[in-house]
């Protein structure tokens, strides 16, 4: 299996492992709460967003991070809103099939970016209500960073 075929094989598992029993303001709240404690514990520059149902329920741009981290928050969670997978996820299969957002699918590089770093909010026998995503680090780092938070809470430990 070829690294590309792990990581696609990793992040389908992702997809499928972390799914919500339900998912509202509170949950998003705590979860963006998780994310800017992490990042500044770590004295990470990132923005956090987490949308539910088309609305932003959580937003923030900590030290370091700029305007540009918001642009690319909106971008990558377009991605999800649209296709309904991690943006990493995406960002993945487009590299390994050849294919780009532009010409294949008719989406202007300006308001899409696939790029890792947000994830589908999906309820468990619902589906995708959402996407939480964090964006100022590498974008693997970035999207480690979302799963993680989504990990702990679905623990109870975040």
């Amino acid at each position: 299996m070829t690294e590309d075929e792990e990581t696609i094989s990793r992040l389908k598992a992702e997809h499928e492992e972390l799914q919500f029993l339900r998912f509202g303001f509170d949950e998003a709240w705590e979860i963006g709460q998780n994310l800017v404690a992490q990042a500044r514990r770590d004295k990470l520059p990132i923005a956090v967003d987490v949308s539910l149902n088309g609305q932003t329920i959580f937003h923030v741009g900590l030290p370091g991070s700029s305007p540009d981290n918001d642009q690319w928050l909106l971008r990558k969670s377009r991605i999800v809103q649209r296709f309904h997978q991690s943006s990493l996820f995406f960002a993945t299969q487009l590299r390994v099939k050849g294919r780009t957002l532009p010409v294949d699918y008719g989406l202007p590089l300006a308001e899409y970016a696939a790029s890792g770093g947000a994830f589908p909010v999906r309820v468990r026998d619902v589906g995708v209500v959402g996407s939480i995503a964090v964006s100022g680090l590498k974008d693997t780092e970035d999207h480690r960073m979302v799963v993680e938070a989504i990990r702990r809470h679905l623990a109870g430990k975040g």
